[in-house]
């Protein structure tokens, strides 16, 4: 004689089943709908041109960006052309900027101010992480073939969207060679 489950034990083990899967598949789920880590810094590497977020010191998202016109040296005075090197931080968000979404990097520091003085002329500023000129956002990824900023860091106008959701007011940000 067989020895058979009474059928209340099944159904338990048939309920106790579907509310496992349905726990295993809700936290797939939420796993992969959920917002995703804010950075907590900003690495640029010019020569590469490569902006990285990270967090907790780990790369989270890698963009590739175009650069100032002046070339890869460092800025030294205003109207070079050239984007900064050093550490600086996002210290304002721009909705309304003449580039789709712009994060204020606050450049000229206290080196960058030195170093002008020396030199006799203005640091500048007005350094940004920005999109595409407002109604130029078809260029795309097409923009990073020639670096063409004043100094600033650009990329697409998705990725800028991207960046100002990961990337709050404080944030810290490198400028590297």
């Amino acid at each position: 004689m067989r020895n058979l489950r009474p059928p209340a034990t099944l159904c338990a083990i048939a309920f106790a089943f579907l509310i496992a899967t349905a726990i295993c598949t809700g936290a797939r789920v939420a796993a992969a709908t959920a917002t995703p880590e804010k950075a907590d810094s900003i690495l640029i590497l010019k020569q590469d041109h490569l902006l990285e977020l990270l967090a907790g010191g780990k790369v989270i998202r890698t963009y590739k960006v175009a650069l100032g016109s002046g070339g890869l040296a460092p800025k030294e005075r205003q109207g070079d052309g050239r984007t900064p090197e050093g550490r600086y931080v996002i210290d304002s968000r721009n909705a309304h900027s003449a580039y789709h979404k712009a994060l204020h990097v606050s450049y000229p520091n206290s080196a960058d101010r030195k170093r002008a003085a020396q030199l006799g002329v203005s640091a500048g500023g007005d350094i940004m992480i920005h999109g595409l000129p407002n109604g130029r956002g078809f260029i795309g990824p097409a923009h990073r073939a020639i670096d063409w900023t004043l100094g600033c860091i650009a990329v697409t106008d998705s990725e800028i969207d991207e960046i100002w959701n990961l990337v709050p007011v404080g944030t810290p940000v490198e400028i590297r060679p």
